[in-house]
């Protein structure tokens, strides 16, 4: 249903209902623009997610902090029917189809997608016939094609780039130095910005489609939350700081700390490797390719 699936049927047993929730939030961020609605949905999905047993009914859902009486009605009539009124209506709302699948190109967002639909733009084919009504980025966007072909974040560091204490020479220089090179060998093709920390733009291997690609320069002290955070998903992501949090730890894309009694973080702990915060949250350890839930 929604245009990266949040989880499998082997590690979350309600995936169908997450899915159909993080489709419904789509449709809330993109077409309707209702950010209450998005995020209640996007609640929900995370706190299913969580849960280790099959929810059976609507009733058993509210339950958990986080669903309420509307949410689990729509529970109760995909376990009744195994599927949702509301998602066929959509479905077969030509405009509300062309919304979404508009503001998947990147750099095109709900306001932008709405504009090129009242425009009389529904595909990707009629976009790529008005590159006039599109900024550089929107372009490049569009020329790598749909998310689902994937974005590239990479996250470089060094052991000389520490917290606060960096070299603003050295730290200036690096990414635009590694940048060169990757233009020298032909693979990044665009440049949208470049900055002291950040690369963003688009590469591409020959013959095969151009891709965004980001280019993050990190603290080395900070490097390991980053991979954590950037891996996702954002369930799992969601998942893990609620875990943190209670176990006495605020966990973000920048470092894990202990939160004293008068709820104020502490220092940051040392973090050498991803696994070191799973350890210090006690939260089983996961592989890259099982964090969808």
């Amino acid at each position: 249903m929604s245009k990266r699936k949040a989880t499998s049927s082997e590690s979350n047993p309600n995936h169908d209902f997450c899915e159909f929730l993080e489709e419904l939030s789509e449709y809330e961020k993109n077409v309707s623009r209702n950010i209450h609605k998005y995020n209640a949905y996007r609640k929900a999905a995370s706190v299913l997610a969580q849960h280790p047993t099959r929810i059976t009914s609507g009733d058993e859902a509210k339950k958990l902090k986080g669903i309420g009486e509307k949410i689990a009605k729509k529970i109760d009539e995909y376990l009744a029917t195994g599927k949702l009124r509301k998602l066929e209506n959509i479905h077969s709302d030509a405009k509300s189809m062309a919304i979404n699948l508009l503001s998947r190109v990147s750099g095109i967002g709900p306001a932008k997608a709405q504009s090129l639909v009242d425009d009389g733009i529904m595909t990707i084919d009629d976009l790529k016939k008005h590159t006039d009504k599109l900024t550089h980025h929107q372009i490049i966007g569009l020329k790598r094609g749909r998310q689902e072909s994937g974005d590239i974040d990479t996250l470089i560091t060094h052991r000389d780039l520490y917290g606060c204490r960096i070299d603003k020479k050295h730290k200036s220089n690096m990414l635009k130095n590694i940048v060169k090179v990757l233009e020298k060998c032909e693979l990044v093709k665009e440049t949208l910005s470049l900055g002291e920390t950040k690369f963003m733009g688009a590469c591409q291997l020959k013959g095969h489609p151009m891709r965004r690609l980001d280019i993050r320069l990190i603290p080395h002290d900070q490097y390991y939350c980053a991979v954590l955070y950037f891996t996702g998903s954002n369930i799992f992501n969601q998942n893990m700081r609620a875990h943190a949090q209670e176990h006495g730890f605020t966990l973000n894309e920048y470092s894990l700390r202990p939160v004293g009694i008068t709820g104020v973080p502490g220092e940051p702990v040392e973090i050498n490797a991803e696994e070191d915060v799973f350890d210090y949250i006690d939260y089983p350890y996961k592989k890259p390719e099982n964090r969808d839930s």
